[in-house]
């Protein structure tokens, strides 16, 4: 039986919540569990909307690539 790993070379998560505090503390939690299989931060793009009730809804773009072993 052979197994076979692959790095995961890039990846690409949305995020979404009602306050900037939430969206913030979902990233960082991210973050933490994409170090632990070499991935760092590469970008980040966000945005904020307001629903048709009038609240605001935050949403973030953040795209992790592998870390650079140099």
């Amino acid at each position: 039986m052979n197994i076979e790993f692959d790095l995961i070379q890039d990846k690409i998560e949305f995020f979404e919540a009602r306050d900037l505090q939430t969206l913030e503390r979902k990233i960082n939690e991210q973050v933490g569990h994409n170090k632990s299989i070499l991935l760092s931060v590469h970008s980040v793009s966000h945005n904020v909307t307001i629903d048709d009730k009038g609240h605001p809804l935050y949403t973030a773009v953040v795209h992790f690539k592998v870390k650079s072993m140099n």
